[in-house]
């Protein structure tokens, strides 16, 4: 349900996990065999939190885990000293937009697997690329995508407290739904508002998109559009990337923060605003091919640092 009010209040408990008031530094890491050596992954190389895949970005066939691996997670995520939350990333083949009604229906069958997976492990929210209308148009594509979320979501777990389905804003390319804050907002609305949807917010999308935000009062502007679109007690996590391209360029490229286009200043307001801390930034940059290292989550806390430090 969109909200109308600028002021932006905090999630309640049932909204949205506490980490705490300052920000936590995450990044996606491999799964390892069990799952729970992510949570090693993540810590050697400094991160708060993690996000995995539950099974091959690029593969239909869904990983099977016993009851005892997804116990197993939970346990080690509640007991573990540095790493207190978990993020799961939705398959890339998902495509819950599209006017094939087969490709559709395999969709809506694997964001089920990967949320019952996810929900399995205790994660904090299951971040999922929408996909493409291909041509049929966002407002066609719409009933069908509502009506797969809230599908997965009920085959699942009934429970608001479960795993989340997070909806991530688009680079824009094509015909993807969700390009922008108003989208995501029809999406959750055509949902009946259901409170077990989320949104994840990715800086290189929204750089590619054309939403500026690279100084305090562009960063202001941003979350008041978050906050009188989707709400801000939607928004769960985020994605923190620079961009291989220019912005409004509308490609999904990710690069190593202070590497790439918007840079670290360019980041900095958005990481340092108020509305923002208590809520998981996870890197997805590529290191040197790899994905993220301990220098970038060092970086990512010195971005942080400077950004809080614009505000004091």
């Amino acid at each position: 349900m969109r909200l109308t009010s600028l002021v932006v209040r905090p999630a309640s408990a049932g909204e949205r996990h506490c980490y705490g008031a300052a920000m936590l530094i995450g990044a996606h890491v491999r799964a390892g065999k069990g799952l729970v050596p992510a949570l090693q992954h993540g810590a050697d190389i400094g991160a708060d939190a993690v996000q995995i895949f539950t099974q091959s970005p690029r593969m239909w066939k869904p990983s099977q885990y016993s009851d005892e691996v997804l116990a197993g997670y939970r346990a080690a995520q509640a007991e573990h000293p540095s790493v207190v939350a978990t993020f799961c990333h939705a398959t890339y083949l998902i495509n819950l937009a599209s006017p094939d009604p087969e490709l559709a229906a395999k969709s809506q069958a694997c964001l089920t697997a990967n949320l019952s997976t996810a929900d399995g492990m205790g994660s904090d929210g299951l971040v999922l690329h929408i996909g493409s209308h291909r041509g049929s148009g966002f407002e066609t594509a719409l009933p069908a995508v509502a009506q797969a979320l809230v599908t997965a979501l009920d085959e699942v777990d009934a429970d608001i407290e479960s795993c989340p389905i997070l909806l991530e804003n688009a680079a824009g390319a094509g015909d993807t739904v969700g390009r922008s804050f108003e989208e995501l907002a029809q999406v959750i609305d055509a949902a009946g508002g259901d409170e077990r949807l989320g949104v994840c917010l990715d800086t290189q999308h929204l750089w590619a998109s054309g939403i500026p935000f690279g100084t305090v009062e562009e960063a202001d502007a941003l979350i008041e559009l978050i906050e009188r679109t989707v709400g801000m007690a939607r928004l769960r996590c985020m994605h923190l990337n620079d961009s291989k391209v220019d912005f409004g360029a509308n490609k999904d490229r990710h690069e190593n923060i202070g590497d790439g286009t918007i840079g670290a200043d360019g980041l900095a307001a958005l990481l340092g605003h108020p509305a923002l801390q208590g809520i998981p930034a996870i890197l997805e940059v590529p290191g040197e091919g790899d994905g993220p290292r301990t220098e970038d989550v060092t970086t990512a806390r010195g971005v942080l640092e400077a950004g809080l430090a614009l505000r004091a």
